[in-house]
């Protein structure tokens, strides 16, 4: 079997390692015209991320560019933590990382392990043939396979092809802001990610010797606002929505305009009708895009990439494959969307849902919200996934 994967991200540099694993030959095919170094913030990759990259033997090469996290701390607006999560027992740690050095280690990685990766590859058309499947890019050239995937993000061409009337994105009501910056002399957070229900935004921190990460989701109602508002603009924003919001005003005084850089709009689906067809299939944020609210974006992409290959070795046809493998991911991911897009409410809460939520949390955090209870179904998620004859 020879399959082409549209897209050089995270859930396109996953399954074609999980592919060379299983005994397919696969090769990649990305957009832009070099690897994505510098772009994007910071994400989490949690447990289940990772036990998923130990099943392809690359959690080694990406631990190597992230930090260990052993857990989070939440607070509220005063500062105060109302609740704290630590690493469940039997796993791994989860690892906050620069998302350019994620995809900078998986890219990697595949290409020493001699998987073919070409750059400028924009696609175009599809042609979704009973015996196979071309794909046409805007540079004129053409590959043929007998499988395509489309692992090309959010807005996935490959998704528009399969269905033209599939739905859009919808806004989830916030704009995040974030990025890095030198730690002038803070005190240091101990390795555990900070997240706090500010007054009228929510902030995340973390801080160690020499860095501060930082991150806030700011509610707005018109998202063309990111493409369109200044740096400055910006700053002043997160000022007057952070002003009693204790440690983020100290972290937000140490800003200047070129730190704060233009907003990520936050985004989903809840459901992608359509996942595969003839011999197109979908995977990771193609497939089921989340919002950044649900810390496990990078984590399912690779988690599907990995059912995936296991279905197209161990099924008898494509489309039983197929089956198997949608089977297997939609009501998982679905729901971790859904969750998500719950947390966000809770990020743009109004004044009055705000108080009760402040109100309730600590009492929350004791009782329902125990680590076990909230993530142990989420983190503990593990797929089989031996290599095939032909791989070993």
């Amino acid at each position: 079997m020879n399959v082409l994967v549209i897209g050089g991200g995270i859930a396109g540099a996953t399954t074609a390692m999980a592919l060379q694993r299983a005994g397919i030959e696969a090769a990649v095919y990305e957009a832009y015209p070099k690897a994505a170094d510098g772009v994007g913030g910071a994400l989490t990759l949690s447990p289940n991320g990772r036990n998923a990259l130990r099943q392809i033997d690359a959690d080694d090469a990406v631990a190597a560019a992230g930090l260990e996290v052993p857990g989070m701390v939440m607070q509220n607006h005063k500062g105060r933590a109302v609740g704290r999560f630590d690493g469940l027992a039997g796993l791994p740690s989860s690892l906050l990382m620069r998302r350019d050095r994620l995809y900078r280690a998986l890219m990697d990685e595949a290409l020493s392990r001699g998987i073919t990766v070409e750059f400028g590859k924009r696609l175009k058309t599809i042609e979704n043939k009973p015996d196979q499947v071309v794909a046409h890019f805007a540079d004129g050239s053409s590959a043929a396979g007998d499988v395509l995937i489309g692992a090309d993000g959010i807005r996935s061409a490959v998704r528009s092809t399969l269905d033209p009337a599939a739905a859009s994105p919808r806004y989830a009501g916030l704009l995040g802001l974030g990025g890095w910056i030198r730690n002038p002399g803070l005190p240091v957070t101990g390795n555990y990610q900070h997240f706090a229900f500010g007054k009228r935004a929510f902030f995340g921190y973390f801080i160690d010797a020499d860095e501060i990460l930082w991150f806030s989701n700011v509610p707005a109602a018109d998202p063309a606002e990111a493409e369109t508002a200044s740096p400055e603009h910006w700053l002043s924003v997160l000022r007057e929505r952070h002003a009693d919001d204790v440690p983020a005003r100290d972290i937000i005084a140490l800003l200047k305009p070129e730190d704060v850089g233009q907003p990520g709009v936050l985004e989903d689906i809840p459901t992608v009708r359509t996942w595969h067809r003839g011999r197109v299939v979908l995977v990771g944020d193609a497939a089921h895009p989340t919002s950044p609210s649900s810390g496990q974006g990078a984590s399912q992409a690779i988690e599907s990439s990995l059912e995936l290959a296991r279905a197209l070795r161990d099924s008898p046809d494509v489309a039983t494959a197929f089956a198997q493998y949608e089977a297997a991911r939609r009501e998982r991911v679905e729901r971790i969307i859904a969750r998500a897009g719950k947390i966000n409410n809770d990020k743009g809460a109004g004044p009055v849902a705000r108080i009760m939520r402040d109100l309730l949390m600590p009492v929350v955090m004791k009782t329902v919200m125990k680590p076990e209870k909230m993530f142990g179904d989420l983190h503990r998620h593990r797929i089989e996934f031996a290599p095939s004859r032909a791989s070993v």
